[in-house]
């Protein structure tokens, strides 16, 4: 009965002051004026809206025919970036196909570990594998040990594949498909 009694007695403490507590909002407000304070002390951002900027921009310059060389040196820039961003993508999808033909090796390598291990386990019946029965299953166990070499160097190639296409300024979704 005490226990009880204590009980409600410390839930309604912790109420009572929490009651008494400063809101949420309050402790928001005080700080959102604190930081009001503090920014018109430092000089304010100028914002640009559609109500600063003229209706035509292009009614104050003069047309484009009488300002020689100005449209054939942009025509000429236009076709440099435009020529630099095709090579920039066709990089990108080179190293992109490396990079997933080089992931297709190692699935197929560790599908065929997959399919040796089972065929290995699958000879052996229902008794816990601890070794090679026969000959079969020894030449197994080998070739198993010969595949996941080549599947440890093929992640090997494949992660200095991705630090390269990393390094060469390619985005994320080449080199990490």
């Amino acid at each position: 009965m005490q226990r009880v009694f204590l009980r409600i007695s410390a839930i309604a403490l912790l109420m009572s002051s929490a009651a008494y507590g400063q809101s949420l909002g309050d402790i928001a407000r005080a700080n959102r004026e604190k930081q009001n304070a503090e920014n018109t002390s430092a000089a304010q951002p100028r914002v640009i809206t559609n109500a600063n900027l003229p209706k035509d921009p292009e009614a104050n310059q003069e047309p484009a025919e009488a300002q020689p060389g100005t449209s054939a040196s942009s025509a000429a820039a236009d076709h440099r970036s435009a020529q630099q961003r095709l090579a920039e993508q066709r990089a990108a999808d080179q190293w992109k196909r490396q990079i997933l033909a080089q992931e297709n090796k190692m699935a197929t390598l560790q599908a065929r570990i997959d399919q040796l291990n089972a065929s290995i386990r699958s000879a052996g019946g229902s008794v816990q594998y601890e070794g090679p029965y026969d000959r079969r299953q020894a030449r197994q166990l080998q070739r198993v040990a010969q595949i996941q070499l080549q599947l440890d160097e093929q992640k090997m190639k494949l992660d200095q594949m991705q630090e390269a296409a990393r390094h060469a300024g390619m985005h994320t979704a080449v080199y990490d498909p």
